[in-house]
């Protein structure tokens, strides 16, 4: 089954990101996954170049350290494969501007930036361009990133008529739970790099203490009940989620073991630090080597390049380039 996800280097990845997406990419590894550290998308922020050189160190290795194996799948960085941008121009002449302005995520974005960069209505069509390169079949997503794999789907399937048969429309999965994190300040809203308050957010290599400060502030409500309840309770059902994904048990199995607020918080407190302290040491080991976290980059982008190299030039040739 040929797999294919990628993540932005837009600062340290979160508790989010391990439980929606990073242990999902370990589950399914094989010699067909690919997985990227999508550095051209991070260019639609106000990011300077050495941060954005730093972030992605840092993200390969905590990719790593979470336990994708180079040996088994494919690790590389989005840049070093030049088709990523090569395609995406050929489909952004396929998209169109109504597809793109009724995305959810930057008419969210948009409002927050004056004179937004054209990147932020075009990055779906690149992220579409890093999905249909690799034949793909699966994409492990996010809740919030469902409505781009539609948008992928749809743009491939219109090349497809236009052209003939191009491009495989692949199809996404999503972890039973923890599939979208919220914020644990407002969790009515998903964990972000970039939205969420410095206590909404509970970084995967924050200090014990941090962690143990954020679970303990984290927003939950006034009658006490430790109980599953999105609807009426989205605080306790976020702490919930988190536990049964760390732990394996269903939300409502964790529920009912606790009565008040405080145990269950110092108890999940425990089970991140106790989860997430062996790949910190992992990834700090890591760091120490940045050379060698290259080195697995550019053997991953040379095998990414094979394969998105002919399904580029079979874009290209369809569509009448020589």
């Amino acid at each position: 089954m040929r797999v294919f996800s990628g993540i932005q280097p837009s600062g340290p990845a979160h508790l989010g990101n391990y439980l929606g997406a990073f242990r999902q990419w370990v589950d399914v590894q094989s010699p067909d996954a690919f997985y990227c550290v999508v550095d051209l998308h991070a260019l639609t922020l106000e990011i300077a170049p050495d941060v954005l050189r730093a972030q992605t160190t840092d993200l390969l290795a905590t990719l790593m350290a979470s336990g994708l194996d180079p040996e088994i799948c494919t690790i590389f960085i989005q840049s070093q494969v030049p088709y990523h941008a090569q395609l995406s121009w050929l489909l952004e002449c396929v998209a169109t501007s109504g597809e793109l302005s009724r995305m959810t995520a930057f008419k969210e974005k948009s409002q927050r930036q004056e004179g937004y960069r054209v990147g932020l209505l075009t990055y779906p069509v690149l992220m579409a361009a890093d999905i249909l390169l690799y034949e793909t079949e699966e994409v492990p997503v996010g809740d919030d990133q469902r409505q781009h794999l539609e948008l992928t789907r749809d743009v491939a399937e219109k090349f497809n008529h236009r052209f003939g048969e191009t491009f495989r429309l692949p199809v996404g999965t999503q972890p039973k739970v923890a599939a979208r994190v919220m914020d644990l300040q407002e969790p009515t809203r998903k964990m972000s790099k970039s939205i969420s308050s410095p206590l909404g957010k509970l970084y995967m290599f924050d200090s014990p203490a941090d962690i143990e400060k954020k679970i303990a502030k984290a927003v939950t409500d006034n009658d006490g009940e430790v109980r599953f309840d999105w609807i009426k309770k989205p605080g306790v059902s976020n702490l919930l989620e988190i536990y049964s994904s760390l732990s394996g048990e269903t939300p409502q199995q964790v529920a009912s073991r606790y009565t008040r607020y405080g145990e269950l918080k110092s108890d999940l407190a425990e089970l991140i630090i106790k989860t997430l302290a062996p790949l910190k040491q992992r990834r700090d080991e890591l760091l120490e080597s940045p050379e060698d976290l290259y080195r697995v980059a550019a053997r991953g982008a040379d095998k990414a390049a094979a394969v998105a190299g002919a399904v580029y030039r079979r874009a290209a040739t369809a569509m009448g380039l020589t």
